[in-house]
């Protein structure tokens, strides 16, 4: 089963059949103010009983129901008695485990298609208009409907494109309601939990506080806290949730580990500790930090030295404040780290995804922690974090900010790191960020990360003479939770000045290029 923080809340239970969307699909009915959780669909039906779901979501995936070795689902799961939604390669699994029929006819959809409904669309698909476009990603197609259910849609290639049997309350649809290029997709994603199964639109960021308060009370007791403050939107948020919860026996450690943006460290010490009260602590690691990474340019063991520093340099302040803590009586051997759902996913956590590359947070903890890890946002998307950082006061210009990765500017230098490396990539990043806020962008991207080919040289002309300089990669991405992406297409002039700035005013770069690659199948970051 996945590794989840627990809530009080019963879920609802996204059974992820291998695909990305699975945790959009979970994020989705999040936003229809209903709790939910992702499960692989390895799950025995006594398993996912076991969580008592209030409702279930069959994900999509990238396999044929007919190939050898194909997801399947415990047939036992539709015996439960729960409400279930089946979503493209989900609802086929519905309709081949319920006795219909799913054949390959040759017909394929992909990308926007055209759907009619079948009268009024039943309690799934009421209130919406009678032809709609939908997302489609499908070779195979359910061709007879199981016995006692409903042809709720069809499309041009798919007979069944969604079907429902009422008295079950079982539902399913061929397209992709979770993805924003299905015209009333989240529509039905609300029908089908607030209609059809009757659940409540009651889960809000007030109540995700209150839940891991007193969670983190429960963990922590009396003990003594550490928490890993980066400056980033997720540790400053995970931050404030554990000091509401645990107040002075929190202390907050910032590591200054050399690969920050411009004007990072100020901001942390003087905004964030004016907006919560918290006990600071700032430690300077620049040293250790660069001379960790001496030499190194595989990307994987930046990551691992890094989250390897990371931890060495928390137990030295541990050691630190052994005598404080002796005298009050309580150990510190707590640690807070701003975790969040996407970096267990890429890291190959929670449903047996494969490792895209390591978190620092996750991934890159050496095997001898001193630390039991404390993780309040672990389940949690960032906008979901946004919210809750909002809720507890937290200042807009840190709430808000891009997010940056715990890493730093050290995965945004292709090639070894090294102090001159890190001030020309800082002296870009920081012109970048001022020109995007200058033109009002920044509400418009979800991050910009400026990336410095330390191990490329290119030649150019200035000041009549010829050069010899690296590269920089600005690599502007949209995205709601940072599964998917697709590039920003920011206008030129915004582009123009960028580049002039940069190739002008920090030496030895001559020449600005933009990455225009959406992901997949690129990642946002380059390392």
């Amino acid at each position: 089963m996945t590794e989840q923080t627990e809530t009080s809340q019963r879920p609802v239970l996204v059974v992820d059949f291998g695909a990305q969307y699975a945790q959009l699909i979970a994020r989705r009915v999040r936003e229809a103010g209903v709790y939910s959780e992702i499960v692989p669909h390895t799950a025995t039906a006594a398993e996912i009983a076991a969580k008592g779901p209030v409702a279930l979501v069959l994900s999509g995936g990238p396999s044929s129901v007919y190939e050898e070795g194909a997801p399947r689902l415990d047939p036992a799961v539709f015996d439960l008695g729960v409400p279930t939604l089946g979503i493209c390669y989900g609802f086929q699994v519905m309709a081949q485990t319920l006795g219909g029929e799913v054949a390959n006819t040759g017909l394929r959809e992909y990308g926007a298609t055209d759907a009619a409904l079948t009268g009024d669309g039943g309690v799934l698909l009421g209130g919406q208009p009678a032809e709609q476009n939908v997302w489609m990603s499908h070779g195979d197609q359910v061709s007879k409907a199981p016995e006692g259910f409903e042809v709720l849609a069809s499309t041009g290639a798919t007979k069944v494109a969604a079907f429902g049997n009422y008295e079950k309350c079982f539902y399913g649809v061929q397209w992709h309601p979770e993805v924003k290029h299905s015209d009333y997709g989240q529509k039905v994603l609300e029908n089908f939990l607030h209609k059809a199964a009757g659940l409540a639109n009651d889960w809000n960021s007030g109540n995700v506080i209150a839940e891991q308060v007193a969670r983190i009370r429960e963990q922590v007791g009396t003990g003594r806290v550490l928490s890993a403050l980066s400056g980033g939107v997720d540790s400053a948020v995970s931050t404030a949730l554990v000091h509401e919860a645990v107040g002075d026996q929190l202390v907050a450690v910032f590591i200054d580990h050399g690969l920050l943006r411009k004007g990072e460290r100020e901001q942390v010490e003087q905004d964030y500790v004016a907006s919560t009260g918290v006990r600071l602590i700032t430690v300077d690691a620049r040293e250790t930090f660069l001379s960790a990474l001496a030499g190194v340019s595989d990307p994987e063991q930046k990551r691992k030295i890094i989250g390897r520093e990371f931890i060495r340099a928390f137990e030295k302040v541990q050691a630190d404040l052994i005598a404080e803590a002796a005298a009050e009586g309580d150990p510190i051997r707590f640690l807070v780290q701003g975790t969040l759902y996407p970096d267990v996913v890429e890291s190959g956590g929670g449903t047996g995804t494969a490792n895209i590359k390591s978190h620092h947070n996750v991934g890159g903890l050496p095997e001898d922690l001193q630390f039991e890890l404390v993780e309040p946002l672990r389940t949690l998307f960032k906008d979901e974090v946004r919210a809750i950082g909002r809720e507890l006061g937290l200042p807009a210009e840190i709430v808000g900010r891009q997010p940056f990765p715990g890493p730093g500017l050290g995965i945004r230098i292709v090639g070894e790191v090294t102090a001159d490396r890190l001030e020309i990539l800082r002296e870009a990043d920081a012109i970048a960020r001022f020109e995007l806020t200058q033109a009002g962008l920044d509400g418009e991207i979800w991050q910009c990360p400026v990336v410095l080919l330390a191990d490329v040289r290119s030649v150019g002309v200035q000041g009549d003479g010829r050069t010899y300089g690296h590269p920089i990669v600005l690599r502007p991405v949209s995205s709601e939770d940072a599964m998917t992406a697709d590039w920003t297409r920011l206008p030129y002039d915004v582009l123009s000045k960028i580049s002039n700035r940069i190739t002008n005013e920090v030496r030895e770069v001559n020449r600005v290029v933009l990455d225009v690659t959406s992901k997949p199948p690129g990642t946002i970051e380059w390392e």
